[in-house]
């Protein structure tokens, strides 16, 4: 018997247990709000909570990067805009200069204010951000234009930096580049055939020139050959009798290479070689500034005529950068609508979090109040059993 009243009793303490969990944890789904406040409340709704909120994070580690990436496109078109400006600029000095009658001080003052433009130009390209060249390519540690001077003045800028981009992933499965290679952005690439604009008869050989920009055509004759030259005499190639029609003069600064038609060549003199398509910012404005300070002794109609093949090539550079800043500002809006996307699944995954962990407090009242009706009656029934005695048996 007293086996039996043992079991008894541990079962009421039992049940009444079970009932003292139940309302404690209702009554804690009341003051937090929350369904779910430890892992044993409901392992599997837990499990997906603690899922999406790992997706929620790494979703705006996205966003975060993104607006980075962002950030530095934003830049590099500000930038690409500034250079844009600054060869307008040059282009109206330039229009002035070929339209009117200008003394040769007046073209010097000019070619003062190009070297100004210059030297901006050269800043901007080798532009930092968050301490990374922003047009660098993948090597974002170093400037990519290496800048020389002569006597203070920029004679050259060099592109030392990287050709390949710098991916930077931005959404699961999706990479964009963050950085610009400069080459891209300030050198056009699109070579076209060598223009002779001088009058010495020489004409474009057959083969494909490396040289790129604005070349100066050196030509002499010794008393017996012509010799030409493209490095201002540095080296001469002289010129076998009746000509060539693909005769190669290499610059021995460069290694650069045009191919020469002197076949029909019959005077002696310095023209300008044009290779549209092949432009750089730099090379173009160092060689307007040097054509206004005409070091090589050009009449004035060669200057008027110089002065107006000068504007084409600002107007291939103003071309190449308006598309460099239309592809940066396409980069933008397709981050921006990929942002949104991402934001827009951000708040989905919060939503979700929400909806399994948020009590549904008038739920939790009812089921508190219909668990504490039952505790009650569990313990009126309690009572009454464990009032049974030894006289009740022995009755």
């Amino acid at each position: 018997m007293s086996q039996t009243l043992n079991n008894v009793y541990n079962d009421v303490s039992f049940a009444l247990h079970l009932h003292s969990e139940a309302m404690a944890r209702l009554q804690e789904q009341m003051a937090t709000g929350s369904r779910i406040n430890r892992a044993s409340d409901s392992p599997s709704d837990a499990y997906k909570v603690l899922e999406l909120s790992s997706q929620k994070n790494a979703l705006e580690n996205f966003i975060d990067r993104i607006s980075e990436v962002s950030g530095t496109l934003q830049l590099s078109s500000g930038v690409i805009a500034d250079a844009m400006s600054e060869l307008a600029e040059v282009r109206t000095r330039m229009t002035q200069i070929t339209n009117g009658i200008y003394t040769q001080e007046q073209r010097e003052r000019a070619a003062e204010g190009i070297d100004d433009i210059l030297e901006h130009i050269a800043s901007l390209a080798n532009t930092k951000y968050i301490n990374q060249y922003i047009f660098a390519g993948s090597d974002t540690d170093s400037p990519p234009y290496v800048i020389e001077r002569t006597n203070g003045q920029i004679t050259a800028v060099t592109y030392k930096g990287s050709f390949e981009n710098q991916m930077v992933e931005v959404a699961p499965g999706v990479q964009a580049s963050q950085f610009r290679i400069g080459q891209d952005v300030f050198c056009s690439n699109d070579r076209s055939e060598p223009v002779f604009s001088g009058d010495t008869g020489a004409g474009p050989g057959t083969g494909t020139a490396s040289v790129c920009g604005d070349v100066w055509l050196t030509v002499i004759h010794d008393g017996s050959n012509y010799k030409l030259s493209i490095d201002d005499g540095a080296i001469w190639v002289t010129v076998p009798v009746g000509g060539d029609a693909n005769q190669a003069v290499t610059d021995s600064r460069t290694g650069k290479v045009l191919y020469v038609d002197s076949t029909q060549i019959n005077s002696t003199g310095v023209e300008l070689v044009r290779v549209p398509g092949t432009y750089d910012v730099f090379s173009a404005l160092i060689s307007i500034r040097d054509l206004l300070t005409n070091e090589r002794g050009l009449s004035q109609a060669q200057l008027q005529e110089l002065g107006l093949e000068s504007i084409a090539s600002i107007e291939e550079l103003d071309n190449l950068l308006a598309r460099a800043q239309i592809s940066a500002g396409s980069k933008i809006g397709y981050l921006e609508n990929l942002t949104d996307s991402l934001k827009n699944l951000t708040y989905s995954a919060e939503d979700e979090v929400a909806r399994l962990e948020n009590a549904d407090i008038a739920q939790v009242a009812m089921d508190l109040a219909r668990q504490e009706v039952l505790y009650q009656m569990s313990l009126a029934v309690a009572g009454r059993i464990m009032s049974i005695s030894l006289l009740d048996f022995i009755g």
